[in-house]
């Protein structure tokens, strides 16, 4: 009766065995499977990527200019929602009181990496070693420049001032490994000559020194399409502001407008399958969203999901 009995004991002790190996594997692939009832734990949806889907594949971050005013309050706990939203990486406005190292260190903590820093017209035209330091110091690949200090209107001039400024500044970021981009805001597209002034811009920039990053709203808000903008130039873009302007708004060549104008990705006039198709096609580098409007915290989630839905 016993001999009997020890087949089975040993195949009971046998299938125990290959329990227990089972377990402790998935115990270390999944801590929480251990920790709790034996269920799986649930999906880490932090670890998605936001903004992209079917057709939009990125790379895409976020323009910290956005979340300005939560930044003023909290710089460690907006770059946590900054995070949570989806985002990665990121594309550098100001530190907020902090110095480069602290702000740096507050992103390293958070999880992010900032592949884009901006800097000021006078900076590049005055200290551009400590540009070129600063962006060493987030370890970025681009250095943007926002905004031509200028007297309104835009002028031939300034757009001369501006090319000499970009192209030395240009010059000395590419020795430095890091690529150099102008963002357009809108004002450049004053008449001059038979095109415009950004037009001048674009043919005396050295292509091997400067390229640009469209700002999609500022260059609609400006008169333009965005689209036969990129054809014109198809080998000058390598960043993107992905932004939407309100329908209804009609712009002008100041480069300003209320932060109202500016609206959830896909509620607004843009439109963004072709753009981002244009964009697609012509190898722009990294799209960022940007925010102006007083409610980023509701608009940007929102036109995440627009981009995770869109089909071009």
């Amino acid at each position: 009766m016993k001999r009997a009995l020890l087949p089975i004991l040993l195949l009971i002790f046998s299938s125990f065995l290959q329990l227990s190996s089972s377990f402790q594997a998935r115990s270390i692939r999944d801590p929480q499977f251990a920790a709790g009832s034996g269920k799986q734990s649930k999906p880490n949806t932090m670890n998605a990527r936001a903004g992209i889907g079917p057709s939009f594949k990125g790379p895409l971050g976020l323009q910290l200019y956005s979340l300005r005013a939560e930044f003023a309050k909290d710089v460690p706990g907006t770059l946590a929602k900054i995070r949570e939203m989806g985002f990665r990486e990121v594309e550098m406005g100001g530190t907020y009181n902090l110095s480069p190292q602290q702000f740096r260190a507050e992103l390293d903590k958070a999880g992010l990496r900032a592949v884009s820093l901006g800097a000021s017209f006078d900076s590049l035209r005055d200290n551009i070693d400590t540009v070129i330091g600063n962006a060493k110091t987030f370890g970025v690949q681009y250095v943007m420049c926002a905004w031509i200090t200028h007297q309104r209107p835009f002028s031939e001039e300034a757009a001369r001032q501006a090319i000499q400024v970009f192209n030395r500044a240009g010059e000395k970021l590419t020795a430095a490994g890091i690529t150099f981009a102008y963002h357009i805001h809108g004002y450049e597209f004053q008449p001059h000559g038979n095109g415009t002034l950004f037009d001048l811009l674009a043919s005396e920039l050295k292509p091997e020194f400067v390229s640009f990053e469209l700002d999609v709203f500022w260059a609609f808000h400006g008169g333009q399409d965005p689209v036969a903008l990129m054809r014109k130039y198809p080998k000058r873009f390598t960043l993107m502001h992905v932004k939407d302007m309100r329908k209804g708004e009609k712009g002008n060549l100041t480069g300003g407008a209320p932060d109202d104008w500016s609206v959830a990705l896909g509620s607004g006039q843009i439109d963004f399958p072709a753009v981002l198709r244009e964009a697609k096609k012509i190898g722009v580098k990294w799209y960022f969203v940007e925010e102006e409007s007083p409610t980023p915290l509701d608009n940007i989630p929102a036109g995440l999901r627009y981009l995770e839905k869109m089909r071009f």
